[in-house]
């Protein structure tokens, strides 16, 4: 039996920084466009590259170092355009766990999702006069804060938009100061001058795509208004993503959500700059060959994307300093967006 639908695979459980792909399903967009969607989940967020390789999946989500590194492997896939631009990403703990350097993994139990995690822990090993068997390293999957919070690792790499709040909020929970939860960035660590390796990104079958491109547009157009409407009324469309998805409608996705919105992609495409180093990047880390060709296209935007922000790292510190301001509770776009609505 065969289907009309295309099947689309997101690279974790469901996540506030998923909701242009969940509005656009909740919000009719998809149906605007005439395709039909079927929204899935994995059990275990490593197979999902090789899922969506091997065509058993059309499409789906998938951070750029892992849609690279499928690509090298010779899975067919794709990266269609954007969803989250640049979280920052680093080794997370907390304050009394003794860390406050990279040197400081010696010796201790160091948490990592996926195989590249590893990989990226034992390069780094190479800069800071260590070796990879100086640390011991235990693979948590998606499930970093809840082995720090068992005990089992000592840190471990997370998203400071996701796993740093879900330990600020349990700090919290024992009366404890939520600055405790710290981050050595990776990008920084490694010099790389880019927090994109865990961009998330809209991924495809290669011959999907050549079969369907109709689908892969009409796809992309229907996400970019699902993008669009969350990026012009946060409050409201947060709302309705809960509404669509009970599981979001909690006081811990609330304020994911508040430290997702800043690095949601408004054009949702591609970004050569941040592709070149990535690319870059893997190659020094061997996961690809010397003469691999980035495997991206803006080829199924019907729009124009955004031109290149002038000064990146710059920017980075913008978003930095704004993150930290939406952690104290200083700033907030759901209750800006409030704030507005009354003053209307």
């Amino acid at each position: 039996m065969s289907t009309d639908k295309i099947t689309f695979l997101f690279n974790w459980r469901a996540t506030p920084y998923h909701a242009p792909v969940f509005l656009a399903q909740a919000k009719g967009y998809f149906a605007e466009q005439g395709i039909k969607v079927a929204l899935l989940t994995p059990q275990d967020p490593s197979d999902v590259t090789e899922i969506i390789g091997t065509g058993k999946v059309d499409m789906g989500a998938k951070a750029m170092i892992h849609t690279i590194a499928g690509k090298a492997r010779g899975f067919p896939i794709q990266s269609i355009g954007t969803m989250m631009d640049e979280p920052f990403t680093g080794l997370v703990y907390l304050k009394d766990s003794g860390i406050t350097r990279f040197e400081d993994i010696k010796g201790r139990k160091i948490g990592y999702v996926g195989e590249f995690g590893k990989v990226q822990l034992d390069e780094l090993t190479q800069h800071f006069g260590l070796k990879p068997d100086d640390y011991t390293a235990v693979r948590c999957g998606m499930n970093i804060s809840k082995a720090i919070k068992k005990g089992e690792i000592d840190a471990g790499i997370g998203l400071e938009n996701v796993q740093m709040v879900e330990l600020e909020e349990w700090l919290k929970e024992q009366g404890r100061d939520p600055a405790d939860v710290k981050m050595l960035r990776i990008d920084e660590l490694a010099e790389l001058g880019c927090c994109c390796f865990c961009s998330i990104l809209y991924i495809a079958n290669e011959p999907f795509l050549k079969a369907n491109p109709d689908k892969a547009r009409k796809f992309m157009a229907a996400v970019k208004k699902g993008a669009d409407y969350l990026l012009a009324q946060p409050r409201q469309a947060w709302e309705d993503f809960k509404d669509f998805c009970p599981e979001m409608n909690s006081p811990l996705q609330d304020k994911i959500f508040e430290r997702s919105f800043v690095y949601m992609s408004r054009d949702a495409a591609n970004v050569p700059r941040d592709w070149n180093k990535v690319t870059n990047y893997c190659k020094r880390l061997g996961i690809v060959s010397p003469d691999f060709q980035a495997n991206y296209t803006n080829g199924f935007l019907s729009w124009q994307p955004d031109a290149d922000i002038e000064d990146p790292d710059a920017k980075q510190r913008e978003v930095a300093a704004y993150q930290k301001e939406v952690a104290a509770g200083r700033k907030s776009v759901l209750t800006q967006a409030v704030a507005a609505t009354a003053s209307a």
